[in-house]
């Protein structure tokens, strides 16, 4: 039904003026009337009579004294089964079916439903009739892929509510009645397995918040134990271009240990959203060995559409996120990048004609960047289960400043901070997380204090580097210079990882603990050397061996054979251990 009707009196860019008659409320979805064709907007200011709307398309073509009719419902998308495995823009089209209606080259004004309408379902009710349900209560499953969907009361249906009749096992299409529920008044509402929901509101049909405490395992070595993620947790990749972010962010999609992985792609250049389109339905699943696509949403707005329609993308995928964390899914959702968004903030701040802050973002920049990320978190549903939304976002500031508004706002409210580096790009040093700017408030999978044991020769051996560079190698003692190759050693053999090596792409929990503890033996030994050439070419021919150690296959007759030739050789040369080191290892 068509509410209030209102007449466009400006157009400036993506945003248009319009005055109307009638109830217009914040965020209320409006279209502008353009030849044959209705333009979808988000009312973004109103004030008496006039209001403001972000138009999600190119506004050619709109004049003053053209219609908008506004749908008195706010910017929303519809959940249910058949959105695993989609591609959706940031008003959730389905960009296949766009293809295929519009060609090449996509038309706006056209908006398509999506969820598939014909595909069926096979439904088994889990409520009966006379049971007391309410918002969020399950009351039958479908299959999707590897998971059983739940059907639930739509998150909108406040109050309690009694089922009247419910549909018995068989296939069914998603708009099609499954229920019945009575309010209590005499009234009877009809509930399908699909419903809509405000993109804007969080979902909160669960019983409580819980702390985020246990690691998301991303088989990351320099992640999972030195900068680890909880599950329910959020953290963020700042980088200069061209330093592997999205690379990181598609390893971290593959290999983690979650059900279920939203990718929005907001403001990316068009190269990089193609690419992922292209290699996303290739990749296997290391769990079920199928496609990576079958557990799977992406959601991808180029930096060639419209910038309103970035601001959509973010809110589309976490709404989606939350929808299969009250299903008791574990879901990690990647936004790459929000800085792209952030500057679609800013050029609309800009229209508004709003009081800039620093760089021209809005004054509340951080306000929003804050709200989006506190969407993430790990819930108790009502009925016991737990689920979670874990949120990764990379941030592209100029130059690789992490000074800049977009970085510090994240830097803020983010619990893991995993900033890559140019110069260890640069160097070919993958995955390019600088091991000394980078920091998280989680646990992880190994002892705190063995970490910081370990990442100590990281910053007493940089310090001898930089020393070194002053007064040159003759000028520094070989004690300091042990110190230096041990920091090497480490970042060489346990930092970076080899993603195209079939084994160390992916490392299990408990073989990087095995090997930390040897690796933390290394580190705490105090070896006898002639000199510093000696202990170069010692620490050389150990990291090969260990190089070698990381490409063989777990608990494999090779990898127990490389072992025994570490611990040989690191005992033919120790003198024992360094004292401090003694507690920690014991």
């Amino acid at each position: 039904m068509i509410g209030t009707k209102g007449t466009v009196v400006a157009v400036n860019g993506n945003m248009v003026g319009v005055r109307f008659d009638g109830i217009v409320s914040m965020n209320e979805v409006g279209y502008v009337k353009v030849q044959d064709k209705r333009l979808k907007s988000e009312v973004i200011r109103i004030r008496g009579d006039l209001c403001y709307l972000q138009v999600f398309e190119m506004t050619k073509g709109i004049a003053v004294g053209d219609t908008v009719e506004f749908t008195g419902d706010m910017l929303s998308v519809e959940v249910g089964p058949g959105l695993l495995g989609q591609v959706f823009d940031g008003l959730q089209n389905p960009l296949p079916k766009l293809a295929e209606e519009a060609g090449y080259f996509l038309e706006r004004g056209i908006y398509l439903d999506a969820l598939p309408l014909d595909a069926e379902w096979e439904f088994t009710p889990v409520a009966k009739v006379g049971d007391v349900v309410e918002r969020g209560d399950t009351l039958g499953t479908v299959p999707e892929g590897a998971f059983t969907h739940q059907i639930m009361v739509p998150f909108n249906m406040y109050g309690r509510y009694t089922v009247a009749s419910i549909k018995p096992k068989g296939t069914y299409h998603v708009r099609d009645a499954i229920a019945e529920l009575d309010d209590g008044k005499g009234n009877r509402i009809p509930v399908a397995m699909s419903f809509r929901w405000p993109v804007k509101r969080a979902v909160d049909c669960y019983a409580e918040r819980l702390k985020p405490v246990d690691p998301m395992v991303t088989r990351v070595r320099l992640i999972d134990t030195f900068f680890p993620v909880a599950r329910g947790g959020t953290y963020c990749i700042p980088g200069p271009f061209g330093a592997g972010k999205t690379v990181l962010q598609q390893i971290t999609s593959r290999h983690a240990d979650v059900d279920v992985v939203i990718i929005a792609a907001c403001g990316e250049r068009a190269g990089e959203v193609v690419e992922t389109l292209k290699e996303f339905p290739e990749l296997l699943d290391p769990k079920t060995g199928r496609s990576l696509m079958e557990r799977t949403i992406i959601i991808c707005n180029t930096s060639s559409m419209p910038v309103a329609a970035r601001e959509a993308s973010v809110y589309t995928a976490v709404t989606l996120a939350e929808y299969y964390r009250q299903m008791g899914l574990h879901v990690l959702l990647l936004a790459d990048s929000t800085s792209r968004w952030a500057q679609a903030m800013r050029e609309m701040s800009g229209r508004l004609e709003e009081i800039p802050g620093e760089e021209a973002f809005p004054a509340y920049l951080e306000s929003v960047i804050a709200a989006f990320y506190e969407r993430a978190g790990i819930v108790r549903l009502k009925d016991g289960r737990t689920g979670s939304v874990t949120i990764g976002g990379t941030v592209s500031p100029a130059g690789g400043n992490f000074e800049e508004p977009v970085t510090q706002a994240t830097l803020k409210v983010v619990g893991a901070f995993h900033g890559l580096s140019r110069e260890r790009s640069d160097a070919r040093k993958y995955p390019a997380i600088h091991p000394l700017d980078s920091w998280s408030k989680y646990k992880g999978i190994i002892a705190a204090e063995k970490v910081a044991y370990a990442h100590k020769f990281m910053f007493r051996g940089n310090e001898v580097e930089q020393m070194m560079k002053v007064v040159g190698e003759e000028g520094t003692s070989l004690d300091d210079f042990i110190i230096y190759l041990k920091g090497n050693f480490l970042d060489s053999v346990y930092f970076q990882q080899n993603s195209f090596d079939a084994v160390d792409a992916a490392v299990s929990p408990e073989r990087q603990k095995h090997v930390f503890a040897i690796l933390l033996n290394i580190l705490a030994s105090q070896f006898k050397f002639k000199d510093k050439e000696d202990a170069r070419s010692w620490f050389n021919r150990l990291r090969q061996k260990f190089l070698d150690y990381n490409g063989s296959e777990w608990k494999s007759d090779r990898f127990m054979s490389i072992e025994k030739e570490i611990l040989d050789a690191v005992a033919e040369r120790s003198a024992g251990l360094d004292k401090n080191a003694e507690k920690i290892l014991a």
